[in-house]
């Protein structure tokens, strides 16, 4: 499963979407992001680990890492 297919997955499962997504990220960060910004990243694969750990945890989640 890629990153924009886990994402979209978790917002599912939270009956979310992505403008609520983007409104969580900027209040967090206080980075401006907007739907179509976080789409556009996701698209061109520029999303960064920060950005995907923020959006994990806005949604209940977090990304670990293991040794194989």
């Amino acid at each position: 499963m890629n990153v924009r297919a886990q994402i979209n997955f978790w917002l599912s499962l939270k009956q979310s979407n992505y403008k609520k997504l983007a409104e969580k990220m900027t209040e967090i960060t206080g980075k401006k992001y907007t739907r179509g910004s976080i789409n556009a990243k996701l698209r061109r694969d520029t999303l960064s680990v920060n950005e995907f750990e923020t959006i994990a945890k806005i949604l209940g989640y977090i990304i670990e890492f293991k040794e194989l």
